[in-house]
């Protein structure tokens, strides 16, 4: 009988002693990517324009072994791009250099980086008309045209026309979403505040909207409503690739809806009283269409 008891005993240990071994290879192996290789595209730049074609554009492509996602770092800011591919818009005019480091990120937080400089040409000067438009010479406060349709839509990416839009919201459709009381100013600076209005809520895509670091907000469908997220400061640059105004919005600056992506905003259409934004979003799927108007 004690035979028994001590073998009926020893099978119980054995038994939670393999149960405990078993869970200390869940985690899998933990990999650093390796063979970083960052590759920039200047804009327009050949033999006779090293620097590029006065636009600023730079489309950087980074690649490595074994990576999940990778972070960008210019002046401070920094910018998640999964893919691995971002676009920098450099608004100060002359040949200047630009230090910019690429992040790759691999399994449990393990990763490795490597920084790159460019030298970059930008001849371009924003029209008076817009950067009146845009600050009143001084400083201008917008917000979302919620009283009106359209104000908020989504299209094909690249889109220009609205009647091309999947989706364009009714007034005051996303009443409840913390976007129409954000509000954003743009000052002559070159400087740019997102109030996030009384409630503290911003609203954007789900998944991308995690690039916030924000405690979440409430998940509807595709999107996230009501994310608590504090006012932020930055900068924005004017710049004209191909021929379109665009305001690039620096870190993670965003306008009405965040989708991540370069945080450029292509001005589609603007008059004294009214701006018509599209940005595409971080997963290359979709343009998002903004109405804006001065408060």
């Amino acid at each position: 009988m004690k035979n028994i008891k001590h073998i009926v005993t020893f099978l119980f240990i054995a038994l939670v002693f393999s149960s405990c071994t078993e869970e200390n290879y869940e985690f899998g192996d933990i990999v650093t990517p390796t063979g970083l290789t960052i590759t920039p595209e200047i804009v327009g730049a050949n033999a006779d324009n090293p620097y590029g074609d006065g636009s600023g554009v730079v489309n950087i492509n980074a690649t490595a072994n074994n990576a999940i996602s990778y972070k960008f770092i210019y002046n401070g800011q920094e910018t998640v791009a999964p893919s691995g591919k971002l676009t920098y818009n450099f608004g100060n005019t002359g040949v200047r250099k630009y230090t910019i480091t690429v992040v790759a990120n691999g399994t449990a937080g393990v990763s490795t980086s490597t920084t790159i400089e460019l030298e970059v040409s930008v001849v371009y000067l924003p029209p008076a008309e817009l950067v009146t438009t845009l600050t009143s010479n001084s400083s201008r406060r917008w917000r979302i045209k919620a009283e009106a349709k359209p104000h908020f839509g989504l299209g094909p990416l690249g889109g220009t026309e609205i009647a091309d839009l999947y989706f364009s919201a009714e007034p005051n459709d996303k009443a409840d979403s913390g976007m129409y009381d954000d509000r954003f100013t743009f000052n002559v600076d070159g400087t740019f505040l997102h109030d996030t209005g009384i409630d503290g809520f911003v609203f954007g895509r789900e998944v991308l909207i995690e690039e916030l670091n924000g405690p979440g907000g409430i998940k509807v469908g595709q999107d996230f409503i009501q994310y608590p997220y504090p006012d932020q400061a930055g900068q924005y640059i004017l710049s004209a690739p191909n021929n379109v105004e665009t305001i690039s919005l620096s870190g993670l600056g965003f306008i009405g809806y965040y989708v991540g992506g370069n945080h450029q905003y292509r001005i589609l259409s603007r008059s004294a009283n009214e701006l018509i934004l599209t940005t595409g979003d971080g997963n290359g799927e979709l343009e998002w269409w903004f109405v804006l108007v001065p408060e």
